[in-house]
């Protein structure tokens, strides 16, 4: 979370935009609160256990006409911010980036992801990491799905591509590799071949969705 504070800050700096940065703390038992208030964020606590819910919860909180929103684990640069606000005040009703994993990644892991993102950013769907669009857009759609506890970034766009086109910025944001490196490629397809057959059913309780919410950890050796 500090590196992402601090890409964020850097990044709308360089842009010399007005900004605020607000971070929504769901229930975390680590010192989440207090790193992003030493960081001067502010700190909205709610108690769902829910990515839609949370991301929500900062939009209400929040006072400016852009949203950005950008998950703890995700680094943006100031290219994200100057390219995602001109492409809204160009009429885009929102848009997103392509994804860069940081860290060394197995091979089946790169394979998936690479396969992975080519079908999904050929539809011009938002990757949940950072996805950006105004508040006057996000409040016509009615925010994310609240009734999903993952993919609420797809729902998103797909509503949004009704208002307008759809951008996704060339420039990739830097995001964590963990669960590449926590599970195969072969189990990460499974897991979204399993979701995708289940139907949208799958994705309404928590409990479905290990890849999200089992709270694990990466392990590291020194």
């Amino acid at each position: 979370m500090p590196a992402t504070l601090r890409s964020i800050q850097e990044a709308v700096r360089q842009g010399g935009e007005e900004f605020e940065v607000i971070v929504v703390d769901d229930a975390s038992t680590d010192d989440t609160a207090k790193i992003a208030q030493a960081a001067g964020a502010t700190v909205v606590p709610i108690n769902r256990r829910q990515i839609a819910a949370a991301r929500n919860a900062g939009a209400r909180a929040s006072r400016g006409e852009i949203l950005f929103f950008v998950d703890a684990d995700t680094r943006i640069n100031a290219t994200h911010v100057r390219e995602g606000i001109l492409a809204l005040r160009k009429g885009f009703s929102g848009g997103s980036a392509r994804i860069l994993p940081e860290g060394n990644i197995p091979y089946s892991g790169r394979f998936w992801l690479r396969v992975f993102c080519a079908l999904y950013f050929a539809m011009k769907l938002g990757a949940g990491a950072f996805i950006f669009t105004t508040r006057q857009n996000f409040e016509k759609v009615g925010g994310f799905d609240e009734q999903y506890f993952a993919g609420e970034e797809v729902f998103l766009s797909v509503a949004l591509k009704k208002l307008g086109k759809f951008t996704i910025l060339p420039e990739p944001m830097i995001t964590s590799g963990r669960k590449l490196r926590m599970h195969s490629g072969w189990y990460l397809w499974w897991r979204c071949g399993r979701m995708m057959l289940g139907g949208l059913k799958s994705y309404r309780s928590r409990d479905q969705l290990d890849l999200w919410y089992d709270g694990k950890r990466e392990s590291t050796t020194t």
